[in-house]
């Protein structure tokens, strides 16, 4: 069997398990828990997971000795773009099993594989990213939250983090801190697991202008790492968090997508029943719109190409570098396009109008996107100096 059959066969496989298992008490998560919906059933949205996972749709790119099913890249764009175009919900799991399992499979010790892995792949266990902090969100070496070695060898974590999505719905949180209190820029970073529920963790939520709160502060005041929860060595913090971000442009790309299809298809259904959808500049914008996302689309298969068979190896293509500066760029003009469809009645809120708060939610989120996981201006930096060779912008010192 060749493999465009194969995938064929998986395309059908993939589809026809949706279609049986994304109903009854899950019909309600259809198209529901995207980016700047992250709120909707969570309880729900977690026992989803387990639903996935006893169907086997959970670790498909991890290697089999670590529980996957080693699935070819080729394969797991076909399970994404089928899980999207059936309205799968977005992932409770995304940050677990898209994010952390890959890195701790590439830099963790085969103790942290055995007692975190199971966890994620049965959708069990939960977690966040402690990246951004205040002062440290799109220049991610501007670090403060530091963390001392106890008598016991344990780490002592004081700071604050924040933007952290889903940190209320998590059971644990991997936080970069700073570990040697002389250090500057990126040396002197380690990688932490930490468990969320325990003394000196509090979690505050940040209330968004779409009324939601998905993102939250998070502070720590003398919480506990243990000494077996370093992933890597003291120091090496920023290799493992660079590796881990490489995953992030990677697979989970192409379900986004899928969910940026919707959208516009939203937005051009907005413009027929607004009788602008033969407007000369709306069409444009929508024609416009249609091509950035083949560029996408193309761009996405053109990282995961240079990313192994499986899209497992972490590394930070040029191609990864240009990603997130033009979606991000692109679901901002969307967002706008929406609005200019809907005309005057844009500005109108009424709950009853599903089709119109729906797009008012896409352009209240998208004006976000050009700001986290790092701004326009920090991504035209890293496009330059890492991967043009360009000369590095002046920093100043913390």
């Amino acid at each position: 069997m060749n493999s465009e059959t194969q995938q064929q066969r998986l395309r059908v496989e993939v589809a026809d398990w949706m279609s049986t298992h994304l109903r009854g008490e899950f019909a309600c998560l259809q198209y529901r828990g995207g980016p700047g919906d992250e709120e909707a059933y969570p309880a729900l949205r977690k026992k989803w997971e387990r639903e996935l996972a006893s169907g086997g749709w959970t670790g498909l790119g991890w290697p089999k000795e670590q529980g996957g099913r080693a699935m070819s890249v080729a394969e797991q764009v076909v399970f994404h773009e089928e899980y999207a175009r059936a309205g799968g919900p977005g992932r409770m799991g995304h940050i677990g099993e898209g994010l952390l399992g890959p890195t701790l499979i590439a830099c963790g010790t085969e103790d942290q594989c055995k007692r975190f892995l199971p966890g994620i792949l049965n959708g069990t266990q939960f977690w966040c990213q402690g990246y951004s902090e205040p002062g440290a969100g799109s220049d991610l070496a501007n670090v403060r939250t530091r963390a001392v070695r106890d008598e016991n060898g344990n780490w002592r974590v004081h700071g604050q983090k924040v933007w952290t999505s889903l940190a209320h719905d998590s059971d644990w949180i991997f936080v970069i801190a700073r570990t040697d209190p002389e250090s500057r820029g990126n040396r002197g970073l380690s990688f932490l697991l930490m468990p969320l529920d325990q003394p000196g963790i509090e979690i505050r939520p940040i209330k968004q202008l779409n009324g939601g709160a998905e993102f939250n502060e998070v502070f720590f005041d003398g919480a506990l790492a243990a000494a077996e929860d370093l992933v890597g060595t003291p120091g090496d913090g920023w290799r493992i968090a660079m590796t881990l971000l490489g995953f992030e442009r990677g697979m989970s790309t192409l379900g986004q997508q899928m969910q940026f299809i919707r959208e516009l298809e939203w937005v051009v259904d907005a413009a027929h029943e607004a009788g602008v959808a033969n407007d000369p500049p709306i069409r444009q914008r929508i024609a416009r719109a249609w091509a950035g996302l083949r560029v996408m689309r193309y761009n996405a298969l053109r990282m995961l190409a240079g990313a192994g068979a499986d899209g497992s190896s972490g590394a930070l293509s040029r191609e990864a570098l240009i990603y997130k500066y033009y979606w991000s760029n692109w679901h901002r003009e969307l967002g706008q396009l929406a609005m200019d469809v809907l005309g005057l009645d844009a500005n109108l809120i009424d709950s009853a109008d599903a089709k119109r708060t729906r797009l008012q939610g896409v352009f209240l989120f998208s004006r976000a996107d050009t700001i986290y996981a790092g701004t326009n201006e920090i991504q035209l930096n890293i496009m330059a100096e890492r991967g043009l060779g360009m000369p590095r912008e002046p920093r100043g010192t913390l």
